[in-house]
């Protein structure tokens, strides 16, 4: 899996001793709210589980999910991927420390992800969900050239919830 370098931070595979910065960084009632998959609180055994999950993900040769580590200083601060790559098109999915949080970081990661998986993946059609009560993300989708299609209503199951999910997407 490529390595992608900014001026601010990096863009790298999971991996073995991550997994303190990553529970560090990830353990956040909000992220947890705003996200469909992320335990709160996240414990050293999700980590774990995560890292490995993605050790697993990086020898299979077909990748259909991909995964990385935003890193700033040696430090997970947050991370970004591609799911569901089927085909043509893919799913991009992500989150940041709350640190970081107001600075362009997730802005910068989310089109150096979505310039990956149309240069390198050869993909034609990448989407995101985003609840509607979280318009970080919507926002930062819009800045990278997502276009809003719709509201998927009671799209997914979050608890003992049905939420509805704010589909965009960017095509080449």
């Amino acid at each position: 899996m490529a390595i992608i370098r900014s001026k601010r931070f990096i863009l790298r595979p999971f991996g073995k001793g991550d997994e303190k910065s990553l529970m560090k960084n990830i353990n956040n009632r909000t992220i947890a709210r705003n996200t469909l998959r992320i335990p709160f609180p996240y414990k050293l055994k999700d980590a774990r589980w995560w890292i490995n999950h993605n050790l697993k993900l990086n020898r299979k040769k077909k990748k259909t999910e991909m995964n990385f580590a935003i890193t700033a200083n040696r430090e997970v601060i947050g991370g970004i991927g591609l799911d569901r790559i089927y085909g043509h098109s893919a799913e991009i999915g992500y989150w940041l420390g709350k640190e970081h949080w107001g600075q362009g970081i997730m802005t910068e990661a989310v089109k150096l992800v979505t310039e990956y998986g149309f240069e390198r993946l050869g993909l034609k059609r990448i989407y995101a969900f985003a609840f509607p009560s979280n318009k970080a993300s919507a926002g930062v989708l819009k800045n990278v050239g997502y276009k809003y299609e719709g509201k998927l209503r009671k799209h997914v199951k979050k608890g003992n919830k049905f939420l509805d999910d704010l589909l965009f997407a960017k095509v080449k």
